[in-house]
């Protein structure tokens, strides 16, 4: 889908209608695969798709009766590194380290397998009201810790974690289909893409 011949409101309400869909919380259609959907979009919307998430949440909670759980990562790593103690640290050394050597360090503190994904499963057990078939996971921040944290290892610990219950990933940058390389998730649109096959784009799915 060409990003000229793509409109936000038509694209918050596409998604709206099917977030609120009785085939989206109960998680048919899915061949057996897990209960993942991105939302690609170019880049420059990232501050309006901010306004449009919150509105798509406001709309769902209220006029829906739908609980969202929002997983922002930037927050979830901010919190982590400052429970143990080196999120100053981290400061500290950003700018006097070599980038390659900082990527590696963060790599290692937010490790998905280690860290991030316990985190998140600690947060979804802890969530009130969680009946699985009145509540959407929502994962944000993406943009901000790229390349620390790269979508497809987030997603891929996500598996066993966020169960009985779909996702909405909101991805900046472009998740595509090609007979060459199959699916392909390239985060603001920045060098190399990642394989990662399991997720659907909610533009395609029936509302």
């Amino acid at each position: 889908m060409r990003t000229a011949q793509r409109t936000l409101t038509h694209e918050e309400k596409h998604v709206y209608d099917v977030l609120r869909s009785d085939r989206f919380l109960r998680m048919e259609g899915l061949s057996k695969e897990v209960p993942f959907f991105i939302y690609h979009f170019p880049p420059a919307w990232a501050l309006d798709v901010d306004e449009m998430r919150d509105r798509v949440t406001t709309k769902l909670q209220s006029d829906d009766g739908i609980n969202v759980v929002e997983i922002n990562l930037y927050d979830l790593a901010v919190e982590l590194l400052t429970d143990r103690g080196v999120w100053d640290r981290v400061l500290r050394a950003e700018p006097t380290m070599d980038k390659t050597d900082f990527r590696e360090m963060l790599q290692g503190m937010l490790d998905p397998h280690d860290h991030l994904a316990p985190a998140i499963r600690a947060r979804l057990d802890a969530e009130p009201g969680n009946e699985p078939s009145t509540t959407v996971v929502f994962l944000t921040g993406i943009g901000e810790v790229f390349p620390f944290i790269r979508t497809h290892t987030v997603l891929e610990n996500l598996q066993s974690v966020v169960v009985g219950r779909p996702m909405l990933v909101w991805f900046p940058g472009t998740y595509e289909f090609t007979q060459s390389a199959g699916h392909q998730l390239r985060a603001l649109n920045l060098g190399a893409s990642d394989s990662y096959y399991r997720a659907k784009d909610i533009l395609e799915q029936e509302a």
